[in-house]
C-alpha cells in the first residue's frame, strides 16, 4: 500500500469514528498509531462516562475485526478469560472452550478490579500472542489489540497494575472531559441518531489492515533519530528525579509509534516531532519517580518535558 493512501485510509477510519467519539480526534490518532504497530496494547486510564468503552468498540467496528469484552471483578478467575478444556459426558473426551481472549480487540474493562493472578492472565498474550492451556499453546487471531481501562479515583477494591505488565502497554491515555461545544455536540448528534449505539460502517477489514501494518515496517528513520530515542529512554534512567527508567520495551515502543504516526499523516520518513509527540504517553507508565518527589507535586508528564528538553534534537539532512 502506497504511505499516502495509508495517509488517507487513516483520515477515513478517524472520519468515521467522529461520528460517534466527538472532539477527541488527537487521542484516536494516537490510539491508532497504537493499533497499527505490533504489539499496539493501551491502556485508558480516567473517570467514568468519558466513551472508554465506546472507543474500543468503534474502533472494532470501522476496522471490521472481532470484539469482545471482560468485565473485570474480584472474583474473575484467568479461565474465565482465557478458557479451558471442559469434559463433554456424550463424546467422552475433554474439549478445549475458548475463552473471549480469542479476538481481535479485547476491552479489559476496569481491568486493575481483578486480582494479580487474573491479570496474569494477560501477559503471555500480549507479549507473544498466544495462550497456554493445559501445556498446550494455542495462537491468537491476528491481530490482537488489547484495550484496557482503569478508574483513577476508585482504590476501594483495586489491584494496582504491576509494572510487568504496565510495561506490556504500548500506550498509557486520558480522555478528558470535552469542551462545553464538543458536549453539546454529543447531545444534538443522540437526539439526531435516535440509539445510544448506532453502527458504524466498516473502513477497512483485517487483510487491509495487515497490509496497512507491513507498509508501516517500510517508513525510513534515519540512524541519528534511532539515537535520539535511545538517548531519551537512557536519560530516564541517569534523571536524578527518576527513581527507576524505562526499559528497552519503552525504546521500541518509541520506534514503532514514530514510523506509525509518519505513516498516518503521509510520510514515509520520521522527524524529531514524531518521536516527541509519544515520549509522555509511552514512557510515563514506564518510569518509578523519586519517592521525595511525591510531596512536591511532582508527576510523570512534567519529569519527562524536562528531561526531554535536556536532550539534543539531532539535525536531519536533506534528501
Amino acid at each position: 500500500m502506497d504511505i499516502h493512501k495509508i495517509g488517507e485510509t487513516a483520515d477515513r477510519i478517524i472520519d468515521e469514528l467522529e461520528k460517534v467519539i466527538i472532539g477527541k480526534r488527537q487521542t484516536l490518532q494516537l490510539m491508532l498509531a497504537a493499533i497499527l504497530s505490533q504489539g499496539g496494547h493501551i491502556l485508558l486510564e480516567d473517570y467514568p462516562g468519558l466513551a472508554k468503552t465506546l472507543i474500543a468498540s468503534s474502533f472494532s467496528q470501522v476496522m471490521g475485526m472481532g470484539f469482545k469484552r471482560i468485565q473485570f471483578t474480584p472474583d474473575l478467575l484467568p479461565g474465565d478469560i482465557t478458557g479451558g478444556y471442559i469434559y463433554d459426558s456424550r463424546e467422552e473426551r475433554f474439549n478445549l472452550r475458548q475463552g473471549p481472549i480469542f479476538t481481535n480487540v479485547l476491552l479489559a474493562d476496569e481491568i486493575n478490579r481483578a486480582s494479580p493472578k487474573t491479570q496474569s492472565a494477560l501477559l503471555e498474550a500480549m507479549q507473544e500472542n498466544q495462550v497456554t492451556l493445559e501445556g498446550e499453546t494455542r495462537i491468537l487471531p491476528n491481530p490482537f489489540i488489547v484495550i484496557a481501562t482503569q478508574n483513577p479515583i476508585e482504590y476501594e477494591g483495586t489491584f494496582p497494575l504491576p509494572e510487568a505488565q504496565l510495561d506490556r502497554f504500548m500506550l498509557k491515555l486520558s480522555i478528558g472531559y470535552p469542551e462545553r461545544e464538543e458536549e453539546k455536540r454529543i447531545l444534538l448528534n443522540r437526539i439526531q441518531q435516535k440509539e445510544d449505539h448506532p453502527i458504524l460502517a466498516p473502513v477497512i477489514d483485517p487483510e487491509e489492515f495487515q497490509v496497512m501494518r507491513n507498509a508501516i515496517e517500510e517508513v525510513y528513520i534515519e540512524e541519528d533519530l534511532v539515537d535520539y530515542i535511545v538517548r531519551i529512554v537512557r536519560k530516564t534512567r541517569e534523571y536524578p528525579k527518576v527513581a527507576v527508567g524505562s526499559s528497552p520495551r519503552g525504546s521500541l515502543a518509541l520506534l514503532k509509534l514514530s514510523r506509525s504516526w509518519a505513516a498516518i499523516h503521509g510520510r514515509n520518513f520520521v522527524i524529531p516531532d514524531d518521536i516527541k509527540e509519544f515520549t509522555e504517553p509511552t514512557l510515563a507508565h514506564r518510569i518509578v519517580l523519586d519517592p521525595s518527589l511525591w510531596e512536591k507535586n511532582g508527576s510523570e508528564g512534567k519529569i519527562l518535558k524536562e528531561l526531554t528538553r535536556s536532550v539534543e534534537v539531532p539535525l536531519l539532512q536533506k534528501a
